[in-house]
Parts: C-alpha cells; sequence; structure tokens
C-alpha cells in the first residue's frame, strides 16, 4: 500500500489531495470570476446614465470571500467519505454563510434605495427623506432578524424557545436600557411627527443650526459657527423647539425715538412717513406705527411690519433699507433722533445774615 492509498480519518490520502485541489480550484475560479464580472460591469456602467448597473456591481463587489471559501471547502468534501455529522455540519455553515451574504446584500439594496430616494426628494420633501430614513434602517433590523433566526434553525436551534425567552429577557434589558429606549422612542416620534426634518434651520435654548442628521439616538445640528451640536433625542423632544423653515413670514416690531423738541406737526407726521418708507419696499406688508410713550430723553415710537418671505437674507437687506430711508426722511424734515441725554437744573439759594437781636 503505497502512501496515497493509506487512510486518515476515513479516506484515502489520495482523496484528501483531490479535495484540497478541488475546495482551491472553486475558490480562485470564483474570485476570478467575481473580479471578472465586476470589472466589466462597472466599465459598462460607466457608459450608462441608469444607476441599476451600478447597484449590481456594488452588490457583486459586496460579496465576502468567507462564503467563497465556504463553498469552496463544501464543494471539496463531497469527494471524500464524512460522517453524516460533519457533512451536515459544513453543509449548515455553508448555508449560514450564504444567509449573512444575503444579510450584507439586502443592506446595500436598502442603502441604495434611502440614498437615492434621498438625492430625488431632499429638496421637495425632507419629510418624507426622514421617515425613508427610519424605515431603511427598520427593514435592515428585521432582515437581520429574520436571517438570524433562520440560520439558528439550521444549527438544530428551538427558535421558539429562543423567542420565549428573549421575551422574558427583554423586560430585564429594557429596564437596564430605559435612556437609550427612550431616545429610540424619540427618534420614532420625530419620524412620525415631524416636529422638524432634515435641512429646518432650529433653535432650542440658546443652540441654534440647521439640522444635519437624525439617528436612533440622536440628532445632529450644524451651527452657525460651523460646529456640531448633537443633541440627546428624548432632551430635544423635552424642550421649546423653534422651527424657522415652517415661518410663513416674520412680523417684526422696532422702536425708534425722537427729540421732546420736535414740533408737533412733526410728531404727528412720523407714522405716515414710517408707513410710506415700508410700503415701498418689495415683500412687505406695513401694520401699524404709532407714537407710544414719553421715554426718559425721547419720544418713542412703535412699528409693526411683515417680510412676506422666511428668508433671513431677504428680511435683513429690507431692514436696512427702511432704516436707510426712515434716516433720509428724517434728515429732510429736520426731525432728530434723541440719544441719551440729562438735563440738570441747578437752583442757587440766596443765604443772608440775619442780625441778633
Amino acid at each position: 500500500m503505497t502512501f496515497l492509498h493509506q487512510k486518515f480519518l476515513e479516506n484515502e490520502i489520495l482523496d484528501w489531495a483531490i479535495a484540497i485541489l478541488i475546495a482551491i480550484s472553486v475558490l480562485v475560479i470564483l474570485k476570478i470570476l467575481k473580479s471578472l464580472i465586476v470589472n466589466r460591469l462597472r466599465a459598462l456602467a460607466r457608459k450608462t446614465e441608469t444607476d441599476i448597473d451600478d447597484l449590481i456591481v456594488d452588490l457583486l463587489g459586496r460579496t465576502h470571500f468567507f462564503l467563497l471559501f465556504m463553498i469552496s471547502i463544501y464543494a471539496g468534501s463531497l469527494v471524500l467519505s464524512l460522517p453524516v455529522k460533519v457533512s451536515e455540519l459544513l453543509k449548515g455553515i455553508a448555508i449560514i454563510s450564504f444567509l449573512f451574504q444575503v444579510v450584507i446584500w439586502g443592506n446595500g439594496l436598502i442603502n441604495y434605495w434611502t440614498a437615492r430616494y434621498r438625492k430625488e426628494k431632499l429638496g421637495e420633501d425632507a419629510a418624507s427623506v426622514t421617515t425613508v430614513s427610519a424605515v431603511g434602517f427598520i427593514g435592515k433590523l428585521v432582515l437581520s432578524s429574520v436571517i438570524l433566526l433562520i440560520a439558528l434553525q439550521n444549527l438544530g436551534v428551538d427558535v421558539n424557545a429562543l423567542i420565549a425567552g428573549l421575551g422574558i429577557g427583554g423586560i430585564a434589558v429594557a429596564l437596564a436600557l430605559q435612556n437609550v429606549l427612550g431616545d429610540l422612542f424619540a427618534s420614532i416620534s420625530i419620524v412620525l411627527d415631524k416636529p422638524f426634518v432634515l435641512g429646518d434651520f432650529i433653535i432650542v435654548d440658546d443652540y441654534k443650526g440647521t439640522i444635519e442628521h437624525i439617528g436612533l439616538k440622536t440628532t445632529r445640528v450644524r451651527s452657525l459657527f460651523g460646529e456640531q451640536i448633537v443633541f440627546s433625542n428624548n432632551d430635544l423632544l423635552q424642550n421649546r423647539i423653534k422651527n424657522y423653515k415652517r415661518m410663513f413670514n416674520r412680523r417684526i416690531v422696532f422702536t425708534l425715538g425722537v427729540v421732546y423738541q420736535t414740533p408737533y406737526e412733526k410728531l404727528k407726521s412720523i407714522p405716515s412717513i414710517i408707513k410710506d418708507v415700508i410700503e415701498a419696499q418689495q415683500n412687505t406688508r406695513f401694520d401699524r406705527a404709532h407714537f407710544n410713550q414719553y421715554g426718559d430723553f425721547s419720544l418713542n415710537y412703535e412699528t409693526v411690519y411683515y417680510v412676506l418671505s422666511p428668508d433671513y437674507n431677504l428680511y435683513m437687506d429690507i431692514n436696512q433699507a427702511i432704516n436707510l430711508e426712515i434716516f433720509r426722511r428724517f434728515e429732510e424734515e429736520g426731525i432728530e433722533f434723541a440719544y441719551p441725554t440729562q438735563t440738570l437744573f441747578v437752583e442757587k439759594e440766596e443765604s443772608g445774615e440775619q442780625s441778633a437781636n
């Protein structure tokens, strides 16, 4: 009996060598096929406008080496006489590796769908983008859970008993993770109720910025100064939020004061001057202007008007134009703006000497 015909684990050395050769050959062939197909499809994808071929290239590129390795091992084992349990184990591992590869492919498909929807709808409907992002996460979670249960079932685990055990253990986990679960449910509330969506400009306490990301635990805001502010979802919803993106117009209230020496007729004309100045601007609606207060050093007027747009830069442009025009008109009319002054009245007491009686 030659060396190749000697038996090792109930199989001849020659059979083991053939099995190893088959496994290596299958692995090399699969790797080469994967590279060729991905490269060819990538080259074709560059020439087309559709992104479906890009998706196929991405999914094929996500094919994990472990799956190819297990397929090769299983293919090599077919020429061996292995115990039933070992054969079933190899088959089960190959199936499990394929199932987890399905999870990777599924996550890639969900990422493609959410990214494409975000790109198409972010400018039109940011609220639906937030919802789709949450649905994408839930889809990944459900897919992973289902594949995990199928994999455990293939390994001989009693899935029904496991689910029942998880239900009891879930209560203890929920108690231990109250803060995390609070943020998770707050995230679901944000998605469903939509107090804000991606791209909205909000103010929370002294913090202000644009919504950049809504996650399961935190919401991230890009402030006006450039830094990123991270809010816990639960804490965020417990505060009063000002959402300036939902603003339809701006109500502007301002006061100005003139000196007490202003003649009566000019005092009467100031509201109409202010009204004319505001109505001359586009995208504005005048509301009122009144002489409302005798100040310490000025006669004060209060004015209210609306800017018919939420755009902050437009509001500042209009505000500047109104201020400049009011200044010009007051200069023409000889009306002086008041500034802090104080007048002292000094009374001199005359002292006389009384003669002594």
